[in-house]
């Protein structure tokens, strides 16, 4: 979770700490390129760096980042998973003798897991701002 983000306008003074490293762990949300100093996370766009502090280093505890700052990606993709497994399971039941029923039932189980996945995503997230 982001608790603190400090912005630092680039116009005022154009930083990188030395021994950061370039990164593609954590959400860009439209940064150019992204940089990990330990738990210290940050962003550089155009104009400015957005900077914060992670509970737990993703390079070295993937799992424990996933659990600590970025639950919103677990939920996202049990939701999805959860409902793949349902939709396609209840289509296929109601299909089995049909031509395409394999098909169908694995089409529907993708678009609920889509669906089911943004949805868990976009509402922990949400949750997670309050």
């Amino acid at each position: 979770m982001i608790w603190d983000e400090i912005e630092i306008p680039k116009e005022i003074r154009h930083f990188m700490l030395e021994g950061a490293e370039e990164t593609v762990l954590g959400q860009k949300n439209g940064a150019k390129k992204q940089y990990r100093y330990g738990n210290l996370h940050i962003r550089e766009y155009d104009d400015k760096y957005l900077v914060h502090m992670d509970k737990v280093d993703p390079r070295k505890d993937p799992l424990g980042h996933l659990v600590k700052d970025a639950p919103e990606i677990i939920v996202g993709i049990t939701s999805g998973i959860i409902a793949a497994k349902k939709v396609s399971s209840s289509v296929y039941k109601l299909q089995k003798n049909m031509p395409f029923a394999k098909s169908t039932s694995i089409f529907a189980g993708l678009v609920a897991s889509v669906l089911a996945g943004y949805a868990g995503y976009t509402i922990t997230k949400k949750l997670k701002e309050f």
